[in-house]
């Protein structure tokens, strides 16, 4: 019976082919299911993020914000430090780094470095920047900050300055490591960052083969760069946690776009994805503007470093140095700790001259005055004593100060920003006069401001200057009376206050020193020797020399190689001044301020370092 049903059993199978098949379908379905679901399970978020490059404006986002894995998007942050340290003197193109056995050992994608071979920045630049070399871009940070982990502690850094708060670097390369993330939004910022922060730099993004020392790589976003019109940038990323990344940015018109995608299938969907979001942003940015370019981020020490960590430097930052070693960094502070401009000269003292000078130095300003318009020249200052000083108010003098203010001063007059001394003030208060005067009193009191109610000064207040009628005329009026000021009308009038005004004789004019000489004009006699005219006069002690390191195209480089070789040869530069001259089209950098002694030193010196020096002469 068995073998009957065994039979029976199986011709009921061949007999509906039909419900086999299906039967085998759920089978071979339900197994190709656990077989996917671990991939599936592992398959990266996707994020993307989309902004307007001359504004920052954000044109499209989703799940901008999430931390994910960036991938070889971080050799961005790494290419940014090695510009910035150029920029900055700290390493130059073309100084040679000594790989490192941990930089050697880095997995692909690969330049093919060995432990100890030496190559120059440039070519580990190119292909970090192209191929995406992470042990390129681990030579890169050992190079400049001595280790990874201390360039990754610059990293973060540089990132929280640009405002990137959601990233933290590991690494120099992007390969996977716990904590090792960042978002669509801070990777578009970076690349914002990259492409107006240094874009002498930025055409390299868009090369799609380059030399890098020792092989010819290519650009691992060639293909993107082809296809897409106006695409010049930026990078790519891959690993199996992070999916297929790219930052890219284009240019079409006076619009410029950057697009940032994470987690992408494959190349190709990535691209198409990035492709369509790049359409979407051309359409909806303005066609224009007003270009807005992010603030370059403020280098600031974090708490764990030292503030003055920002101004060191590398030594050997000058093309054909010697090479820099594996994991060293030497580091030099360049801090100024004294001026080498020379000291001002000494101030003189602050003593004020004696009266007797000034009145001197008064009297010739007015025979100089005089003389210049066809006058003669005025007397003595009058000496004004006053019998009852006590009776007489202070304000009593202001009507006298009003009076000499507004008469109208000749255009070649003397100006005296200080107060002026009393005697100046009654000197320049009499204004000249044509004609001679009648009065017997040989006083001119025109130019004296009197109240109506003021009393008449009677006769006996003027006998000592009516006895001297020889006197100076009375048109220079260079000796006013001081008057009282008066009461009140509807009061009686006080008694004036008795006043003598004492005038010196011309005979007793006191003469003026012969040191004190405000122009002279002289005719050298015939057959006298010339005079030397000194068309300059040098205050900086003999230091008129200079010397030339170079000509350049323009200002920037001029001063960058003033400051590397300032750096280099400090010994003998150490008081010299930098200067850039503009000449020819061109600039000249000069160290200026220096002996002629000291200029042939530091030239020498310098020609001895394969740099070129020219001494320049006063």
């Amino acid at each position: 019976m068995t073998g009957a049903r065994g039979r029976i059993k199986v011709r009921q199978v061949f007999a509906c082919p039909g419900q086999w098949v299906h039967n085998t379908r759920i089978f071979v379905a339900f197994a190709l299911a656990c077989f996917l679901a671990p991939v599936l399970a592992l398959a990266a978020p996707y994020a993307d993020f989309v902004i307007d490059a001359r504004t920052g404006e954000v044109l499209h986002q989703d799940n901008a914000d999430t931390r994910l894995h960036p991938a070889s998007l971080t050799k961005m942050m790494t290419l940014y430090i090695a510009f910035e340290a150029i920029e900055r003197g700290e390493i130059s193109l073309d100084s040679k780094v000594t790989v490192s056995k941990h930089a050697a050992s880095q997995p692909p994608s690969r330049l093919g470095l060995r432990a100890g071979q030496s190559i120059a920045l440039r070519y580990l630049i190119r292909a970090a920047a192209i191929k995406s070399a992470n042990d390129a871009a681990t030579a890169i940070g050992e190079a400049i900050e001595g280790s990874e982990p201390a360039f990754a502690k610059r990293m973060n850094r540089t990132a929280k300055a640009m405002g990137m708060s959601r990233t933290s670097f590991v690494n120099a390369n992007g390969l996977t490591a716990k904590g090792h993330l960042s978002t669509a939004r801070d990777m578009t910022t970076l690349g914002r960052h990259l492409f107006y922060d240094f874009p002498q730099y930025y055409n390299i993004f868009s090369r799609t083969t380059a030399d890098a020392g020792i092989a010819q790589v290519a650009h691992t976003n060639r293909r993107f760069l082809a296809a897409y019109k106006g695409a010049d940038g930026i990078k790519t990323g891959y690993t199996s946690a992070a999916g297929f990344n790219l930052t890219a940015s284009a240019q079409r018109g006076d619009k410029r776009i950057i697009t940032t995608v994470f987690g992408g299938k494959s190349t190709a969907s990535r691209n198409a994805r990035v492709a369509e979001l790049m359409d979407l942003g051309f359409g909806k940015a303005p066609n224009r503007v007003a270009v807005q370019k992010p603030a370059r981020p403020a280098y600031v020490a974090s708490a764990d470093e030292p503030a003055d960590d920002v101004a060191r430097v590398v030594a050997d930052a000058i093309s054909g140095s010697r090479t820099l070693p594996a994991g060293k960094t030497l580091r030099l502070n360049v801090a100024v700790a004294q001026s080498p401009r020379p000291l001002p000269r000494p101030v003189p003292g602050d003593t004020a001259p004696a009266d007797e000078l000034l009145v001197a130095m008064q009297d010739t300003i007015n025979a100089v005055l005089a003389e210049a318009q066809g006058a003669p020249a005025a007397p003595a200052a009058t000496v004004v004593a006053e019998a009852e000083p006590e009776a007489a108010p202070a304000e009593a003098a202001e009507p006298v100060v009003a009076a000499a203010e507004s008469e109208a001063l000749p255009a070649s007059s003397f100006v005296q920003e200080t107060a002026p001394q009393p005697e100046t003030v009654l000197a320049a208060a009499a204004p000249p006069a044509e004609a001679p005067a009648t009065e017997p009193e040989g006083v001119d009191l025109a130019a004296v401001t009197v109240p109506e109610t003021a009393p008449k000064p009677r006769p006996a207040d003027l006998v000592a200057e009516a006895a001297a009628p020889d006197a100076a005329p009375a048109t220079e009026a260079a000796e006013p009376a001081e008057v009282a000021e008066a009461a009140p009308a509807a009061e009686p009038a006080p008694e004036p206050v008795e006043t003598v005004i004492v005038a010196a004789p011309a005979a007793a004019k006191p003469e003026a020193p012969e040191q004190i000489v405000l122009a002279a004009v002289t005719q050298p006699a015939e057959g006298a020797e010339e005079l030397e005219v000194v068309t300059r006069v040098s205050t900086s002690g003999g230091r008129q020399w200079a010397i030339n390191v170079g000509h350049f195209s323009s200002r920037y480089n001029a001063e960058r190689q003033l400051l590397q070789t300032a750096l280099v040869e400090m010994t003998t530069l150490d008081e010299a001044l930098r200067k850039v001259v503009s000449r020819n089209g061109g600039y000249d950098a000069n160290f200026v301020g220096m002996t002629e002694e000291m200029a042939q030193l530091a030239c020498r010196r310098l020609q001895a370092r394969q740099t070129d020096c020219t001494v320049v002469g006063p």
